[in-house]
């Protein structure tokens, strides 16, 4: 049986959008131990959003796999929370 998660990503090379292949995953800001308080993002239909922590904007790229982002070292190593 194949496992789901929920993609981690940060913004350590500080550009203000990241393009995700997901539209469940968590912004840890900056990779720890300068990280902020992990935030849990549903985009829901919408095709962008924002953390409410950092700032960073997110917008949905259908063609990036969930565990896939733009620059694509954003995402968090393989980092995937466990459902």
């Amino acid at each position: 049986m194949a496992q789901s998660g929920i993609p981690h990503f940060h913004n350590d090379v500080g550009v203000s959008t990241i393009h995700v292949g997901a539209r469940e995953f968590m912004c840890i800001g900056a990779t720890p131990p300068v990280d902020h308080p992990h935030v849990f993002i549903d985009m829901g239909s919408a095709d962008e959003a924002i953390c409410s922590y950092c700032g960073t904007l997110y917008k949905y790229r259908a063609s990036l796999s969930a565990s896939e982002s733009d620059p694509a070292d954003c995402l968090w190593g393989d980092r995937v929370q466990q459902l």
